[in-house]
């Protein structure tokens, strides 16, 4: 399975009382607020992942939970699942806020909810303003040949966790590591 992005599906009782339990007592930062403006759904960064809570709950407390998967193309997924004897909840579908979404159950019966982001729809828009002439992106990445770095030492890391694209990882590719440096807040283990 070629995963785009995932995210934890919290289907709440009272949607109000659980945007302000994440929002202000646990203090999450949103990474984005969609839906109606008097009852909006907010997506939270959790670490490494993303928590959105929105919607009611519909049934047993299990149903509340569920675990959201973006992949290129879910069709092939569903044909692939299928086949793979994977019991198919739902269908590949287009949903009313514009993504094609498709749902599995694990054998715990949690639901997986398989998502296709189509070509035009927001999430696949940059929102954010534009940067300054010169700049491609709020954060800097250089590059160091991989060869300088010490094979015990911790990858760098971001710190700032303001920029969606910036998850402060170092990746390595063609023998050079990049580095991102967010903001310029940088730890180095």
């Amino acid at each position: 399975m070629d995963v785009l992005s995932s995210r934890i599906l919290l289907r709440p009782g009272d949607l109000d009382r659980s945007r302000r339990f994440y929002r202000d007592l646990l203090g999450l930062a949103i990474y984005r607020e969609f839906g109606p403006p008097e009852d909006p759904g907010l997506v939270f960064y959790l670490g490494q992942g993303l928590l959105e809570v929105s919607g009611h709950a519909a049934g047993p407390p299990g149903r509340s939970v569920m675990i959201w998967i973006q992949v290129r193309d879910v069709h092939a997924e569903h044909a692939r699942l299928a086949a793979a004897g994977v019991p198919i909840v739902r269908k590949p579908i287009p949903e009313p806020w514009g993504l094609i979404e498709m749902w599995i159950e694990d054998p715990d019966g949690i639901r997986i909810v398989l998502v296709e982001v189509p070509a035009g729809h927001p999430l696949r828009r940059d929102l954010r303003p534009m940067l300054p002439p010169g700049r491609s992106t709020r954060c800097r990445t250089t590059a160091r040949p991989t060869e300088t770095r010490q094979p015990s030492a911790r990858p760098e890391r971001g710190m700032c966790g303001r920029l969606s694209g910036c998850d402060g990882r170092t990746s390595v590719a063609a023998g050079m590591a990049s580095v991102l440096d967010c903001c310029g807040d940088v730890t180095r283990g």
